[in-house]
């Protein structure tokens, strides 16, 4: 979610990065595909000829919509990442929140280090209560959308639990924040926080 504008797993000694182009690289929510970056010739070269022999090659249009994306990529990335901010800082004094989880909040010498331009748009955080709680918070947002997929220009967030396998906390949520103006995305969280 960082993506190579906020952090370059390479430089940290990564032999390769897989970024997901359906995230926050193409941003819209409209696009499927995944990008490899390695500097390890002989991994590249391996990859594109699995590329090739697997078909998983992208059309045209497919190809047009994540260049899209990439042009407004250092704008949408710096606001969605001042939003998660501001969501965070608001969740942290939230009578209704036990735990917000951002490295933005109090960075960490390693995470200022590996994240030295910002923290990116996603956040989670706990609610007390039930799952059944956390879940009545998701669905009373009026603008905050409830999806599984993040990193579009609209914030969403999900009760991760509910999927099958999920180690997460019962009632925490996760969050993509979007690129909505700030005021609009806290009225919308006050409100979802005393609705359920």
């Amino acid at each position: 979610m960082a993506t190579g504008l906020l952090q370059k797993p390479l430089d940290f000694g990564a032999t390769a990065s897989v970024y997901s182009l359906t995230k926050a690289v193409s941003g819209h929510s409209d696009v499927l595909g995944g990008a490899v970056v390695t500097r390890d010739a002989a991994l590249a070269e391996s990859v594109l000829s699995w590329r090739t022999d697997a078909g998983a090659i992208p059309g045209p249009f497919e190809s047009w919509l994540a260049l899209r994306g990439l042009k407004t990529l250092p704008l949408r990335i710096e606001r969605a990442s001042s939003n998660a901010l501001t969501v965070a800082r608001f969740l942290a004094g939230h009578p209704r929140v036990t735990a917000v989880h951002y490295p933005g909040l109090s960075p960490s010498a390693v995470a200022l280090r590996q994240l030295p331009k910002g923290f990116g748009p996603l956040l989670s955080f706990e609610v007390s209560g039930t799952a059944a709680g956390a879940d009545a918070i998701v669905a009373a947002a009026q603008l905050i959308v409830p999806a599984t997929s993040f990193g579009g220009v609209e914030s969403s967030w999900e009760r991760r639990a509910r999927w099958p396998a999920e180690t997460a906390p019962a009632t925490l949520i996760r969050m993509s924040c979007g690129i909505e103006p700030a005021e609009d995305l806290l009225a919308d969280l006050n409100a979802a926080l005393a609705a359920s």
